[in-house]
C-alpha cells in the first residue's frame, strides 16, 4: 500500500511552520528542505517544500503563493493519552492562533486541528443515550475538550 503524505500549502511559511510543529511534537524532524531556482516563479533560494515528520507521520510543507489557504474543510486531529496532553497541545497550538468549539483549534498558520483525549470516543459510543446526550451537550459549551467535565455531564441523573 502506498503511503499518504499530507501536503499542506503555505504562501512563505512552510519553513517556520514546519520547525514549529517539529518543536510541538515529539520524535519529529525535518528531513528535507528544497528551493526554487532561477526556473521560478519564486526567487532563485527562497525554499520551495519542506519534508518533514511528526511522531513518524511524513508531511510536506509547500510555499506555494497565497491562492489558496486553510478552513476546516480539513483539520489534523491529535488523539492525546490524558487530559495533560490535551493541556500540553491545546496550548503550543493556540499560541498565536485562535480557540474554536468542541476541541478544535487554529494554530497561527491557520490550520485547523482538533486536539481530543482517550476515552472520549467510548462516551459518544455508549449505550445508553442519555449519557451520551449529556456528555455531548457539555462538550457542545467546551472549547478545549475536558473529558473529566464531559462524564461528570453524563453521569448526571437526569
Amino acid at each position: 500500500m502506498p503511503r499518504i503524505t499530507p501536503n499542506l500549502w503555505f504562501d512563505t511559511e512552510g519553513e517556520e511552520a514546519a520547525e514549529f510543529y517539529v518543536s510541538v511534537f515529539p520524535n519529529s524532524k525535518i528531513n528535507n528542505i528544497s528551493h526554487f531556482t532561477e526556473a521560478g516563479p519564486r526567487p532563485a533560494g527562497t525554499v520551495l517544500t519542506v519534508d518533514f515528520e511528526l511522531d513518524g507521520q511524513e508531511y510536506t510543507a509547500i510555499n506555494g503563493g497565497p491562492e489558496f489557504t486553510f478552513d476546516e474543510a480539513i483539520s489534523l486531529l491529535i488523539n492525546c493519552a490524558d487530559q495533560a496532553e490535551v493541556d500540553y497541545y491545546w496550548d503550543r497550538l493556540t499560541e498565536g492562533g485562535e480557540e474554536g468549539p468542541c476541541g478544535w483549534l487554529k494554530d497561527r498558520y491557520g490550520v485547523s486541528w482538533q486536539v481530543i483525549p482517550e476515552g472520549m470516543d467510548e462516551l459518544m459510543k455508549d449505550a445508553d443515550q442519555g449519557r451520551v446526550r449529556r456528555g455531548m451537550e457539555a462538550m457542545f459549551g467546551m472549547k478545549k475538550i475536558d473529558l473529566a467535565a464531559m462524564m461528570a455531564a453524563a453521569d448526571r441523573t437526569p
